[in-house]
């Protein structure tokens, strides 16, 4: 995991030198340049694997005509290298970067489909004078790049593109980004003009100044056989899930998990623990038993009793982070530059917790992500009577499903089940009727079409909307402390298994995420795995404003700067808002949560359109 920057024609050394510090957070273990007269690479080392200088890069094979920058890993370096080595291939290094350039010398660009792993890489070809770029599956790893007059530039994160602007402006495109929060992470939109987002499953070559792009994954393409019998599809789905956690333990470094509590933080580290128990494996490390919990004492968002379920019942000490704003909200404008882009919460705890997985020795990150947009968790469970039809038996299902998940500062909107089913039913006809059903750019792939309506709408917000958003967000907050994170829910395996399944296998019974329940249960106390509430990990926001930050949102709200942004819509009603919510008036969680969502806009133009260079 690293940050990667490349120019070509080459760049004079001190402004790329200038341009790839500005992602020393990436890579904090040291950083490389090569350049010729055609081109400049520039890499930022974060060392996970082969620690010792042969793994370095950029690096170089078959005598220097291909040299590649890599941000990433390959999980499954091992079993390709093995194959590798079969075709008389010859390795100076352990790393996983050079069976991966190695690999593209054997395979060229159908490489990418034998990788498992997350990768945003850059490999030239001193020979064709030519540039090939690729980035993973599902977009774990990010990449922008900019035709700046005769210059291409790509690099990890937009910052180290913005010495080779003109200027540094807000995206034309802007407000409707704000607005949209989780529609432009899938587009070639960025908030910076002139910048734009290289598209996840994609590799392209750039040949004389021009850039051709080819789709190279598509789920809807490798969908998957499984059994029609629902414990066979126990077995296989434990199976893969084991596989993708063992591979994701392959370190020279310690890793560990940042666990909430809920099930799929506590999966993934039972998993494990399971997997140390038995067959680790070739570079699996055996120092993974480490868990940082963030906790957020007196609110309705601390998941600290079932932490300490799963730590106890495997029988490994967690680290508890309390979760306070006032440690850190000096450092707010520091974090939002480097998380460069707009979201819905503050990135205050998720911030703290990587902070404190680096604090305590702890490079990688095995964690949770991914789950909720395979199974049902963001409230799309209603979206499965359109389903069940008239079966009254799974209407019912679902209903208890979606109550089982409400919190207990949900309860109120609970209207009865019969009001509930009818309120969906003719809101889905209504969408259906008005064409404002959500649309997937893939809805016209046979395999789409044949999905039931549950597995389409799961389809596009992971491929399309709330997941893409959140790789991004995961991205940059483990990354500005130095952490890498690897999610084995996202195994390309397990993602094609899992839309190949109906919806009954993904909910049902009283419970979400039924697979992984009954798959990963033996792994686990019972209590967590079989747990219905779903809190979710975000910044108890009402309580900030009307407590240890209430008079910073008070002084930055009746600010001149604040009241004057153009990048914001409406800042006297914002204001007013703001202060409803601090004194007390108004303590919905959902309306404090909107104050910060519609605030973002100005704290990133303060944070990095301005920021003082």
């Amino acid at each position: 995991m690293c940050g990667i920057l490349g120019t070509l024609p080459r760049t004079d050394d001190a402004l790329f030198k200038k341009a790839l510090d500005s992602i020393a957070h990436r890579g904090p273990d040291g950083y490389g340049i090569w350049s010729s007269d055609d081109i400049s690479l520039g890499h930022r080392r974060l060392a996970i694997l082969d620690l010792s200088p042969s793994g370095r890069q950029p690096m170089s094979y078959a005598d220097g005509r291909f040299q590649t920058v890599l941000n990433g890993e390959i999980y499954n370096f091992v079993e390709i290298r093995k194959e590798l080595e079969q075709k008389g291939y010859r390795f100076q290094s352990e790393s996983d970067t050079e069976v991966l350039l190695a690999s593209f010398m054997e395979w060229g660009e159908e490489c990418l489909l034998k990788f498992n792993g997350m990768w945003a890489v850059a490999i030239w070809d001193t020979s064709e004078r030519r540039l090939f770029l690729a980035r993973d599956r599902f977009g774990k790893k990010p990449l922008f790049y900019a035709f700046v007059g005769d210059r291409f530039v790509f690099a990890s994160e937009m910052k180290a593109i913005f010495p080779f602007l003109p200027s540094l402006s807000p995206s034309p495109d802007f407000h409707w980004m704000a607005k949209n929060i989780f529609l432009y992470e899938q587009t070639e939109k960025c908030l910076i003009e002139g910048i734009q987002r290289f598209p996840a499953g994609y590799y392209g070559y750039l040949k004389d100044g021009q850039l051709s792009l080819t789709r190279y994954w598509n789920t809807l393409d490798h969908l998957a056989t499984p059994s029609q019998d629902y414990s066979v599809q126990v077995e296989e789905f434990r199976e893969l899930f084991v596989d993708a956690c063992r591979l994701r333990m392959r370190s020279d470094v310690p890793v560990g998990t940042a666990l909430s509590g809920g099930l799929d933080s506590s999966a993934t580290i039972s998993t494990m623990a399971h997997i140390a128990r038995s067959s680790m494996g070739e570079r699996v490390s055996e120092n993974w038993q480490h868990a940082f919990v963030a906790a957020f004492p007196g609110t309705p968002l601390d998941e600290t009793y079932y932490a300490r379920k799963v730590v106890e019942h495997l029988g490994i000490e967690a680290t508890f982070i309390d979760i306070d704003p006032l440690k850190t909200w000096d450092r707010l404008d520091d974090y939002l530059y480097h998380f460069e882009d707009l979201y819905l919460t503050s990135p205050v705890p998720m911030l703290m917790t990587y902070a404190a997985v680096k604090e305590h020795g702890v490079t990688v990150s095995i964690d949770g992500h991914g789950a909720d947009e395979l199974f049902s968790g963001y409230g799309h469970i209603l979206e499965a009577m359109w389903d069940a039809g008239a079966n009254i038996g799974q209407i019912a299902d679902v209903l208890d499903v979606y109550n089982g998940t409400l919190s207990t500062n949900q309860q109120f909107k609970r209207r009865g089940n019969a009001r509930t089913y009818a309120s969906f039913i003719l809101r889905k006809l209504a969408r259906k009727v008005l064409g404002r059903d959500p649309l997937s750019r893939d809805q016209e792939h046979p395999s789409f079409k044949r999905m039931d309506n549950f597995t389409q709408q799961l389809y596009i917000i992971f491929h399309e909307t709330i997941l893409p958003t959140l790789l991004r967000n995961y991205d940059r907050y483990s990354m500005m402390n130095g952490v890498e994170i690897r999610m084995p829910f996202m195994d390309h395996r397990i993602v094609s298994y899992v839309f190949s399944l109906p919806w009954t296998s993904k909910m049902g019974d009283s419970y979400t995420k039924k697979l992984i329940r009954d798959a990963v249960a033996p792994f686990m106390p019972h209590e967590v795995a079989y747990r219905k509430t779903k809190i979710g990990f975000n910044s108890p926001i009402v309580d900030w404003m009307q407590g240890p930050l209430k008079e910073w949102f008070e002084d930055t709200a009746n600010s001149s700067a604040f009241l004057s942004c153009t990048l914001l819509d409406d800042p006297r009603k914002l204001q007013r808002d703001i202060m409803e919510a601090t004194s007390g008036a108004n303590s919905m969680y959902g309306f404090a949560e909107n104050i910060w969502t519609r605030m973002t806009p100005y704290l990133w133009e303060r944070a990095v359109l301005r920021r003082k260079q």
